[in-house]
């Protein structure tokens, strides 16, 4: 009895030490986790995702079989998460969170599915009535494969971006577009209500953006009234100058933003305000 009792104690001694140890070991992933967050424009745009290694094998028409609904990735689905309501692929996306899924296919087109439902491991159970859109997108085969699957924000601007997804020689994307345009304008409007107006920012945005170039065109004038030693603000100033049209106000401005520029031994704005003068002749 008293053996009994002496091999419970040490057999219960054995396991409360081997789960303390496993509570404290820390190991890999064999997919990593990422996270990316992307500014557009003014609001950002999250992606989490996994990111599993070929490791040798084969991704399409094996780990992930062609014309079937795949997790796009490896364990969780990417989690893409807008702060305002985005375009992708000419279709309206409110605010949120959503799942991706895709279907990989051999040959042409592939399907991209944003799924209401973004908390799911792998596609066992995934729905189409959950679906919030289904697009089409083209494929084009890699000249060097992508050993680890990569999700990857591109051609970023300051109104969009595109969404690649890459994996072994297979590279497919789909564009993501914002319009924030009313919300900015709205923004510089307020703005120069206050006592400290951002002429030079506002300048900038309208000339970009290609808004009221009359409006740029006083408030690059202003903002040179309060930095008259700025040769970026010349720069700025003379590309606004000479897209009014104003060709000779542009050269004069430019080459004081030149010599600015020369004076402060600023080699970048010295290459960019010659740029302009340039343009100008």
């Amino acid at each position: 009895m008293k053996k009994r009792f002496l091999a419970v104690i040490a057999a219960s001694v054995f396991f409360i030490s081997i789960n303390e140890l496993s509570a404290q070991v820390q190991l890999p992933q064999a997919s990593s986790s990422t996270t990316i967050e992307q500014a557009i424009g003014i609001k950002n745009v999250t992606l989490v995702y996994q990111r599993p290694n070929l490791n040798e094998r084969t991704a399409f028409g094996g780990l992930a079989p062609y014309d079937e609904v795949w997790r796009t990735g490896a364990n969780n689905i990417p989690a893409l998460t807008f702060q305002e309501e985005v375009t992708i692929e000419g279709n309206k996306v409110p605010a949120g969170t959503y799942g991706v899924f895709t279907i990989p296919r051999e040959n042409g087109k592939w399907t991209v599915i944003l799924s209401s439902n973004a908390k799911q491991w792998g596609a066992y159970e995934y729905k189409q009535e959950e679906d919030f859109l289904r697009f089409d997108v083209d494929a084009k085969t890699l000249a060097d494969k992508v050993e680890t699957f990569t999700m990857a924000f591109e051609n970023v601007t300051t109104d969009g971006a595109d969404l690649s997804i890459s994996w072994e020689n297979v590279k497919t994307s789909f564009h993501i577009a914002v319009d924030q345009k009313q919300e900015i304008i709205a923004s510089i409007d307020k703005a120069m209500q206050g006592e400290k107006k951002p002429y030079f920012q506002a300048a900038q945005y309208y000339f970009q953006n290609n808004l009221d170039i009359n409006k740029a065109t006083e408030w690059a004038a202003k903002a040179a009234e309060g930095n008259t030693q700025a040769p970026y603000i010349k720069y700025w100033r003379a590309q606004i100058q000479l897209k009014a049209g104003d060709k000779t106000g542009a050269i004069k401005t430019a080459t004081e933003g030149l010599e600015m520029a020369k004076a402060a031994g600023n080699s970048e704005y010295v290459k960019l305000n010659s740029q302009v003068l340039d343009q100008a002749k």
